[in-house]
């Protein structure tokens, strides 16, 4: 019988992504002794299959883009680019899938890590399986943090399994660039890998069940995004459902409602994501098996006084640096509470609320041209029952926008509380926009009053002038 050894820690975290690292950094950091338990590489989705190689293989693709719409550079870069240079520079950036660097900062903070399967079995206790099947039985004083994240789902098509499918794991750790490549979905991955592996040398075919492209945002977002990959050469086609797929030859068939029958080297499916609570032990504390996390605004589980659900598995944000903000305030508040804190601060902004999640959240999309919001679109404002006006301007009008590049095609939205005359939400969609979100994330997350933004002065000439230019369309009409 393989033999098990108990360890008794302050904080036990299960899963040490971005957010379960940082989780850590905010209990070892108010003294609270912390095992991190990691069953693949420390470091996480975001590290190795997300974030970072996406933006990896994207941004040479962009650059270049830039390049040929600014004068005395267009011409030098019309050539295709160097795949294998772009990939090597993925695997740079993702440590060629090796996470010592990231174990030696876990390790430098002082938290313990254990490598294996972590399953909660019972209150306040994770068993861990490691590799070699020996147990570890973890149990915590103060709280078990689950940052788990989630994984891609795909849908259930006759004999998807044989066609061996990318999900976005495989669209970001590809060792080239496929012939062919059809992606279905229509939202950041879709987009994204859309943009990526056309301009690497793939012909994509893009399905998207919908009627656009990120319907999350605002709707001229996904429209100009739609526009400009099928400039790049993507077939784009909305309305479209994948009835069945299958493998011949190694070449893929996907046969569409519509009949179509569409061949590829590879198909992604990027068609959303599911919480990895299905094997983690949540029935042995009275909660369901692969359900996401319910919890409140210091992402205590619902029902659960040592329980923290923080990152992707509360399905509040599925964003890198949402689910790293929430384990701030969660390791904040867990720190209270083992402190004896009588009082958290749980009003709205408070330190142990996070208050970002409903309504100042920031993403941007990084395709050609880049798409970035936070807070509330239009609709979401009116669904919610406030009265706002939309104030729109055409980013090309301004001086910034027309330097940076040739042809400059964007635009900015913002949605004005009229009761309160603050911003309840922010869009911009053009070259170079990811780089200003920040601005009205501030805003918006500040509550910063209209009244008091017209003394935010713009510098002359930047694209940043839109915010000069919105106000003043405000103010006019």
């Amino acid at each position: 019988m393989t033999e098990t050894e108990s360890i008794a820690y302050d904080v036990v975290v299960l899963g040490a992504g971005p957010v379960g690292e940082n989780v850590a950094d905010r209990t070892r950091a108010a003294g609270l002794s912390t095992a991190v338990v990691e069953s693949e590489l420390i470091g996480g989705e975001c590290s190795y299959w997300a974030c970072m190689p996406s933006k990896a293989l994207l941004r040479p693709v962009i650059a270049r883009a830039d390049a040929r719409r600014t004068p005395g550079l267009k011409d030098a870069v019309q050539g295709p680019l160097d795949t294998a240079a772009v990939l090597a520079h993925r695997d740079y950036y993702t440590s060629h899938w090796k996470d010592d660097g990231q174990v030696q900062w876990l390790e430098s903070i002082g938290a313990d890590i254990h490598r294996g399967h972590g399953r909660l079995s019972g209150p306040r206790t994770v068993t861990v399986t490691g590799p070699d099947g020996a147990r570890t039985v973890l149990t915590a004083r103060h709280a078990v943090a689950v940052c788990t994240g989630t994984r891609a789902v795909v849908p259930d098509l006759p004999g998807l399994a044989d066609v061996r499918p990318w999900t976005s794991r495989e669209a970001t750790s590809a060792k080239a660039a496929p012939g062919r490549l059809i992606v279905v979905g229509g939202g950041v991955v879709a987009t994204e890998m859309a943009t990526a592996w056309q301009a690497l040398g793939s012909q994509v075919t893009l399905l998207v069940r919908g009627k656009g492209l990120l319907n999350r945002m605002e709707p001229f977002a996904g429209e100009l995004v739609a526009e400009a990959l099928g400039e790049a050469g993507v077939d784009v086609r909305t309305g479209t459902s994948v009835e069945s797929v299958s493998r011949q030859n190694g070449t893929v068939v996907a046969v569409t409602d519509t009949g179509d029958r569409i061949e590829a080297d590879e198909i992604l499916f990027a068609t959303g994501r599911a919480p990895r609570t299905d094997d983690i032990g949540l029935d042995t504390i009275g909660l369901e098996p692969g359900s996401w996390l319910d919890v409140d605004d210091s992402l205590r589980v619902t029902g659960n006084e040592w329980l923290y659900g923080v990152g992707d598995v509360n399905h509040r944000a599925l964003l890198t640096h949402q689910g790293k903000y929430q384990a701030r305030i969660a390791g904040a508040a867990i720190a209270a509470r083992a402190s004896g804190t009588a009082q958290l601060d749980t009003e709205p902004w408070g330190a142990h609320t996070a208050t970002a999640d409903h309504g100042a959240v920031p993403q941007v999309v990084f395709t050609d041209p880049e798409a970035a919001s936070v807070g509330l679109s239009l609709a979401e404002a009116e669904q919610a029952g406030h009265r706002v006006r939309a104030v729109d301007y055409d980013l090309a009008s301004v001086s910034g926008a027309g330097l940076y590049a040739d042809g400059y095609r964007g635009r900015a939205r913002m949605v004005v509380d009229l009761e309160r005359e603050i911003l309840l939400g922010v869009t911009f969609v053009g070259p170079g926009v990811g780089e200003l979100i920040h601005s009205a994330t501030v805003a918006v997350a500040g509550q910063v009053p209209v009244s008091r933004l017209w003394h935010a002065v713009p510098s002359y000439p930047t694209i940043s002038e839109v915010w000069l230019r919105l106000l003043e369309a405000y103010r006019d009409n």
